[in-house]
């Protein structure tokens, strides 16, 4: 099983510029997961949503083309892929003649989907999106909805993750609520590089204490993770302190290296939001 510190983060790297699918590398959910308490069947339905700002190629004639790729991961898959080795791996297409973008798709997909899903006894598609410069101004830029826990001018003094901020009004009356803030940051796993995202939360239950929650995400300020992780981690401690009937958590995270990674979970089967990037994105 890949660890992460085998990977090529933080390490220097040449860059491939011909199609290499080896490039990518492929790290386990599980040990992060049972580090949540999480074994077997996942107390939640999701995914991840990459976008890629650096794709190119050649056509067969040689000529260079460029666009943006949305990447759709189900949370379902037993591996994440590292990113630093998806930059390796997209830059791997820039001097490789393909037919079309169709081609250049189709090969992402199979090419992700093998990784994410290696190891697991039956396989699926990763979902990919090609889009070329003539659909660039359809890309729209929007904050995430909800109401903004930013406004709330308290003392943040916890800057690793600690649940036990997290409260709620267990003897009043349910309420649905979406809540967000743009002060997620949290830390590259291996690199320690900082990761800096919007979160958005939304549950029904018993009403949850907006500046005990706010203090809770500003806890992951000096901590170590990936994405994926750092949102299950939230998702679990919601769950676990707070006991709302539904709850989804989805958080969109400023680019590096040309990709931004955009985990969503949720209790309950709904549609994956759009792929629409933040004005910090």
């Amino acid at each position: 099983m890949n660890t992460p510190e085998q990977s090529q983060l933080g390490k220097p790297a040449a860059y491939a510029d011909h199609y290499d699918p080896s490039l990518l590398f492929p790290i386990s959910r599980a040990p992060k997961r049972a580090e949540l308490g999480m074994h077997g069947t996942m107390p939640f339905f999701g995914a991840d949503l990459w976008t890629a700002f650096e794709l190119s190629w050649l056509t067969p004639r040689g000529r260079p083309h460029v666009a943006i790729a949305h990447i759709t991961v189900p949370c379902e898959t037993p591996n994440i892929v590292e990113s630093k080795s998806f930059k390796l791996y997209l830059n791997s297409f820039s001097n490789t003649s393909f037919a079309s973008a169709d081609e250049v798709r189709d090969r992402i997909r199979a090419d992700v989907s093998e990784a994410v899903w290696r190891g697991a006894a039956s396989q699926a598609s990763v979902g990919v999106r090609i889009l070329m410069p003539d659909m660039f101004d359809r890309e729209p830029v929007h904050e995430l909805d909800g109401f903004s826990l930013d406004r709330l001018d308290i003392d943040c003094n916890q800057y690793t993750p600690d649940p036990s901020l997290l409260t709620a009004a267990f003897d009043e009356q349910p309420v649905d609520e979406t809540l967000t803030s743009n002060l997620l940051k949290s830390n590259c796993l291996v690199t320690g590089q900082p990761d800096w995202g919007s979160v958005q939360i939304k549950y029904s239950g018993p009403q949850i204490d907006q500046g005990g929650l706010l203090r809770y995400l500003v806890s992951f300020r000096n901590h170590n993770e990936f994405h994926e992780q750092c949102v299950e981690r939230i998702f679990m401690d919601i769950r676990e302190r707070c006991k709302p009937v539904k709850l989804s958590v989805y958080a969109r995270y400023t680019r590096r290296g040309g990709l931004d990674i955009n985990p969503f979970r949720t209790s309950h089967p709904s549609a994956v939001p759009v792929n629409v990037r933040t004005a910090r994105q």
